[in-house]
């Protein structure tokens, strides 16, 4: 599910964008994502770069009081955060110095629907791009983003999922299948019995027995799962090359 951030002072305004969010959501049914509202930029900065929420989208009121949107986004590109910015607006005053933050799109109030689900489509495009970038673990210390490659395998211990990286070992609380809906999007994982997703890149050898990842450790291959394992690695390797 994406997270789209709306932040602006007015709270009328913050819920007619939402409004406008849910009929885009109804015209294309099979896109899911979560909304959260703020009234203060400062707050939506605070709480991204703590890592405690990283939103796919922002949807950035210019004129507010304590800190401007225009501000907002100059700190968090700054912090290296490139997430695509629509600017919501009364003014086309500041359009210019919008687009010098990489802004995708400045919208002057009251928006209008279709101009509105437009750059909404422009928006999602661009995120879908960057998910073959990285994937977003909520782990004990906040979000972490982390390139699909650096993940070497996955392996289940009960109520936890480990993920082995090559210099580090995260330790994540949830579910083998709610760690697949997140990793199985991209083509180079793959399940290993019940307790492995395992990244073929990162297989160096396999025989009917184990497989050996380029970490030099070992994963042992259920029997009954060997025929099955082996064919979705050969149709990768093939694939690739």
């Amino acid at each position: 599910m994406y997270q789209i951030a709306l932040c602006d002072d007015i709270i009328s305004e913050l819920e007619k964008i939402e409004t406008l969010l849910g009929k885009y959501e109804e015209k294309n049914p099979l896109l899911k994502y979560g909304i959260k509202q703020f009234e203060s930029a400062q707050l939506l900065i605070d709480m991204i770069k703590e890592k405690k929420y990283l939103p796919d989208l922002l949807l950035m009121d210019i004129f507010m009081k304590e800190k401007t949107g225009l501000d907002a986004v100059k700190e968090l590109r700054r912090e290296g955060y490139n997430v695509p910015v629509i600017f919501l607006t009364t003014s086309t005053e500041y359009a210019l110095e919008a687009y010098q933050v990489d802004a995708l799109q400045y919208l002057v109030k009251p928006l209008d629907k279709n101009r509105f689900f437009h750059v909404m489509d422009m928006a999602f495009e661009i995120i879908r791009k960057n998910e073959k970038d990285f994937v977003v673990i909520k782990t004990s210390a906040g979000l972490r983003q982390i390139q699909p490659d650096q993940i070497i395998y996955c392996e289940t211990q009960k109520n936890y999922q480990f993920l082995y990286l090559e210099n580090e070992q995260i330790k994540v609380r949830m579910t083998s299948k709610e760690l697949y809906e997140i990793l199985g999007t991209f083509h180079q994982f793959s399940k290993c019995g019940s307790s492995y997703v395992i990244n073929l890149n990162h297989i160096v050898t396999m025989n009917r027995e184990e497989i050996h990842v380029d970490n030099g450790d070992k994963i042992y291959l259920p029997r009954n799962r060997v025929t099955e394992f082996k064919k979705n690695y050969f149709a990768f390797y093939f694939d690739k090359n």
